[in-house]
């Protein structure tokens, strides 16, 4: 917010969406490339891909301004306010899951945030209906969580 404002509140779902499909791509891409040009590692990319996951989650709520007017007391609030679900959702799924992320490498948590893109993508193009699965937030709220634990375990092995 210090240095863009709230930009951000023009974007529009789909937009988001593919802003955190292009940062899971490039992850991949340096997961599998033996040679990189752009000096930014995989830990920034995750940085990003959780903050796009909390500004669309945001943008639901909110809805897209056309105008991108918000203060930034009340953005780090619905960043806040946001995290804390994700969070909340990631203690829960942690302990009936016994914590199994900790045994997946961060390629696995990075084809899961591909999958969870893909099936949003897909939930966008049909107008978010969905007849039995979870919706676009639910897939958001996993991406973070992914984003976390892949944090996590590049942090450890550093």
């Amino acid at each position: 917010m210090s240095d863009y404002g709230s930009a951000w509140r023009i974007l529009r779902l789909s937009s988001l969406t593919d802003q955190i499909f292009i940062k899971a791509q490039r992850i991949r891409s340096i997961q599998e490339l033996e040679d990189i040009k752009v000096d930014e590692g995989e830990y920034s990319e995750f940085i990003g891909i959780i903050n796009y996951s909390i500004i669309a989650l945001i943008q639901i709520d909110e809805g897209v301004a056309t105008s991108p007017e918000m203060k930034k007391k009340k953005a780090l609030n619905l960043y806040d306010k946001n995290f804390a679900i994700s969070k909340n959702l990631m203690l829960n799924k942690n302990h009936d899951y016994g914590e199994a992320w900790k045994d997946m490498r961060v390629s696995s948590l990075t084809d899961l945030i591909l999958q969870k893109i893909l099936r949003i993508k897909q939930i966008e193009d049909n107008k978010g209906k969905t007849i039995i699965s979870e919706g676009i937030e639910a897939n958001y709220l996993d991406i973070i969580n992914y984003g976390v634990f892949s944090l996590i375990h590049l942090k450890l092995s550093k």
